[in-house]
């Protein structure tokens, strides 16, 4: 592997942070319809049923009574069963994804000489850290 160009930094490693979003690379797992911007959940979506069929009989008392979502239903001229789910509601597909590790970490490149490591839960936490971070250092920049 290469080594990327870098500019070399004036201070020492300890002056700086490391930000950083890593992922396992063969690790997924089931994730709600809202992580992934299912356009399902987003907009709502139509299922049609035609209930003349055992398999549509099915799928139709399946919705009517186990789904547990908001639904409108009508009938088409041609017999058919429309279900009409509103937005923000879990789907019928199953969605997955690869977990994301927001990490925090004292240094750069060439080390972490204080041994600091943070690990987020939650992308908005890590989001809010590296804002405040990125204002100490505009604040200590201010001051000289």
């Amino acid at each position: 592997m290469v080594e990327p160009f870098r500019i070399e930094p004036a201070l020492p490693p300890a002056a700086f942070q490391t930000y950083a979003i890593t992922r396992r690379r063969d690790t997924s797992v089931a994730a709600a319809c809202e992580q992934v911007g299912c356009a399902a959940w987003l907009h709502g979506w139509e299922s049609t049923v035609d209930e003349g069929t055992e398999l549509g009989r099915q799928q139709a008392a399946y919705i009517r009574t186990q789904s547990r979502r908001t639904f409108r239903e009508q009938r088409t001229a041609a017999g058919l069963t429309v279900f009409r789910f509103e937005s923000g509601q879990r789907c019928f597909a199953e969605h997955r994804t690869a977990p994301e590790f927001y990490r925090v970490r004292g240094g750069d490149h060439r080390g972490n000489p204080s041994g600091f490591t943070r690990t987020h839960t939650r992308a908005a936490d890590w989001v809010e850290d590296c804002g405040e971070h990125l204002q100490r250092v505009a604040d200590d920049r201010k001051r000289g």
